[in-house]
């Protein structure tokens, strides 16, 4: 939902007249969320004013850069430079005349995450702005790993499912169906530098015959998908055969 600034700037008109008159602005921004790698529509701009724009600034604080810097102006007649070095990924689609100040900002990486601010400066209010937060969203890589169990008569660990840097945090859960309370399971999230997360669910149960062959499904959701991820696993228990037949072919081979 787009948010709004509003400044009352009280301006004295010539002393023979021995008024004041009243200037209510309005910068429209906005914060975004879009998905790493995607494009963002950074949009700000002036209503409800007769002032005349002079310049447009963009300032940014991201996770790669956290102290806060000019990195873009736009001019009436040289349109928009960069400052402190280019980045192609911008493009100004608004339009100064329009007093629009938007950008569009492809190819988002989780380093630019964080702080954009658009700065008009009005003649005669002087400069006016709003802040844009910019949101990441990271999928998880996904996962199941099979920990190869053998028949016995004690719990083990069957199976991990992981969701692997994502942002915000994943969900992850088994769905065991038939097998209901002969199954448990635990979760584990480790938080990274980056914003990511790994979230990590372990399968514990017996393994016996009744229960090989069974499938089960590691599910995974959360803001980050667009829907959910359902990674199927057929249980499998390894164990020796119960009888061994052995007979002879040869006088130097042997048979099963």
């Amino acid at each position: 939902m787009a948010t709004s600034i509003t400044a009352n700037i009280t301006t004295t008109l010539p002393a023979t007249q021995y008024s004041l008159h009243l200037l209510t602005l309005q910068v429209i921004g906005g914060s975004v969320t879009v998905e790493q790698g995607s494009t963002a529509i950074l949009s700000c701009h002036v209503i409800d004013t007769n002032d005349d724009l002079t310049q447009i600034t963009w300032q940014r604080k991201t996770r790669e850069k956290p102290r806060n810097d000019n990195f873009l102006t736009i001019l009436p007649r040289e349109g928009a430079q960069f400052v402190n070095g280019g980045d192609d990924r911008f493009k100004y689609i608004g339009n100064f005349n329009n007093k629009n100040g938007t950008l569009q900002f492809s190819n988002v990486a989780l380093k630019d995450e964080g702080s954009y601010t658009c700065i008009f400066t009005l003649f005669p209010s002087g400069n006016q702005k709003t802040e844009i937060p910019l949101n990441l969203l990271v999928p998880p890589f996904t996962s199941v790993k099979d920990n190869l169990p053998t028949l016995g008569t004690e719990e083990v660990l069957f199976a991990t499912c992981t969701a692997a840097g994502s942002k915000p945090p994943a969900e992850v859960r088994w769905l065991t169906g038939a097998l209901g309370d002969n199954m448990r399971s635990t979760t584990n999230s480790t938080q990274y530098d980056n914003g990511t997360t790994t979230t990590v669910s372990s399968l514990f149960g017996v393994p016996t015959r009744e229960i090989n062959g069974h499938q089960v499904r590691c599910v995974i959701s959360g803001d980050s998908l667009s829907t959910e991820r359902s990674l199927p696993f057929t249980i499998q228990v390894y164990f020796s055969p119960t009888e061994v037949n052995i007979r002879v072919i040869s006088e130097d081979s042997f048979g099963v």
